[in-house]
């Protein structure tokens, strides 16, 4: 798949609304350079403003479950930060600390997995006839 600046406007104008961001300003940017991401999402949640990072060909295959699930960690900005925080209170910020590292690996995989199930909740819920991607599991090695 090839992300056209377009059809992923079109998409973001869909789910902004249905996920209540209808008080960010929200941009796409479609990174073109070698990148190991499909998506990302920069947020300054003090202004309510976030770009929407598209990888132009990513590994995803449903430009719309990789811009809703984008979006979703922007509705989970809070509780990202607010964990992220009390890890640091807990580990410290050593990132070389084991402890720390298992503590902050056990989030992010939790916080992954939630956004993902969210994502083909809102797509199952709104109809979305389009297969799920499994680029990510494509690109992995078979042992």
């Amino acid at each position: 798949m090839k992300v056209k600046l377009p059809s992923a406007k079109k998409l973001l104008d869909k789910w902004q609304p249905v996920l209540r961001l209808g008080d960010w300003d929200i941009r796409i940017g479609i990174v073109k350079r070698p990148w190991r991401k499909s998506g990302d999402i920069k947020i300054d949640d003090t202004d309510k403003k976030a770009i929407l990072l598209l990888n132009s060909k990513p590994l995803s295959e449903n430009l719309e479950e990789l811009i809703v699930h984008e979006l979703l960690h922007l509705k989970l900005w809070g509780l990202d930060q607010m964990l992220e925080d009390l890890l640091n209170t807990a580990f410290g910020k050593d990132k070389s600390d084991p402890k720390r590292e298992f503590a902050y690996n056990q989030f992010m995989t939790s916080l992954e997995t939630t956004v993902e199930d969210l994502t083909k909740g809102y797509l199952v819920a709104a109809g979305h006839k389009n297969p799920l991607s499994f680029g990510r599991i494509r690109s992995k090695p078979i042992r």
